[in-house]
């Protein structure tokens, strides 16, 4: 095991920041009808959703933890370098976030920053 620290797993996290952007979101947006609680509704699932991806545990993750935990035994998914899949499954040492596939999937960002500019 590593001795990072755990970046996963912070559920009071996920309760605290959900809690507040759907009030802050309710605040301005008052719902009046049953379609506006609808949507209502519908953006406070995306906000724990995102919020649970973010310091939960994410999807792809739980999905992968059987597979990752037999073949990969001594890695410790809970990490933030962990969560980048491909660094770590190609076995790329030091920061992920200078690795190829970070640096490409910036490239297409900016990439479509531009297209949209212009």
């Amino acid at each position: 095991m590593s001795s990072e620290a755990t970046d996963y797993g912070l559920w009071s996290l996920v309760i605290l920041n959900s809690a507040v952007f759907i009030f802050f979101a309710f605040s301005f947006f008052k719902p009046q009808t049953k379609r506006d609680w609808r949507s209502f509704g519908a953006f406070s699932a995306f906000l724990v959703a995102l919020f649970t991806e973010m310091y939960g545990f994410p999807l792809t993750l739980y999905f992968l933890a059987g597979w990752l935990q037999t073949r990969y035994p001594d890695v410790d998914w809970f990490s933030h370098n962990s969560g980048h899949l491909l660094e770590m499954l190609f076995g790329w040492q030091g920061s992920p976030h200078f690795g190829p596939f970070h640096l490409l999937s910036t490239a297409f960002i900016v990439g479509g920053f531009y297209l949209i500019a212009a």
